[in-house]
């Protein structure tokens, strides 16, 4: 069962694949970026959690509620536990120095699994889908990933906001 459905996945979901596991791996090295750069992949990948979250279940207010107290959680978490996160701040070049973690690699890594975990469910017992439960519990899940991702951003753009003032 597990080969048919790597057989049947699509050639460019591999390929992003190897894209996240090539920005998590150079985000585990201390970098120099511009708070827009570090947006960047936070923001996609909270797009492509909602987009799956609107294919498998629609944007009712149960998913997006479930989704949006699973991003609060998870920017709460990551905003406490990233507070060392920034190293430095050259506002004249305007870019911000981050130490290098593999929590974003983890956390690319489980808004794929969870995106493609959807996809083979919605393929293989599409009922499963039609299950509040389900959708409640896979839209936290993911809100809860994207908002760690999210938190990240959050203290970059705090660190700027502080070397402002």
């Amino acid at each position: 069962m597990l080969q048919q459905i790597i057989s049947h996945t699509p050639l460019y979901v591999w390929a992003i694949l190897a894209f996240l596991v090539q920005r998590g791996i150079a985000a585990s090295r201390d970098r120099t970026t511009t708070l827009r750069a570090a947006a960047i992949i936070p923001l996609v990948m909270a797009g492509l959690a909602l987009q799956e979250i609107g294919r498998r279940f629609g944007l009712t207010p149960v998913s997006v509620s479930a989704w949006l107290a699973g991003v609060a959680v998870g920017a709460a978490i990551a905003w406490q536990l990233g507070a060392r996160a920034v190293v430095a701040v050259d506002r004249a070049a305007g870019v911000v120095t981050q130490r290098g973690s593999w929590l974003p690699l983890v956390l690319m890594l489980g808004v794929f699994c969870g995106r493609y975990a959807l996809a083979v469910a919605g393929a293989m017992a599409p009922a499963l889908l039609d299950n509040a439960l389900c959708a409640m519990t896979a839209s936290l899940v993911l809100g809860l990933l994207n908002g760690l991702l999210l938190g990240r951003v959050l203290r970059c753009v705090q660190a700027c906001t502080v070397a402002v003032r």
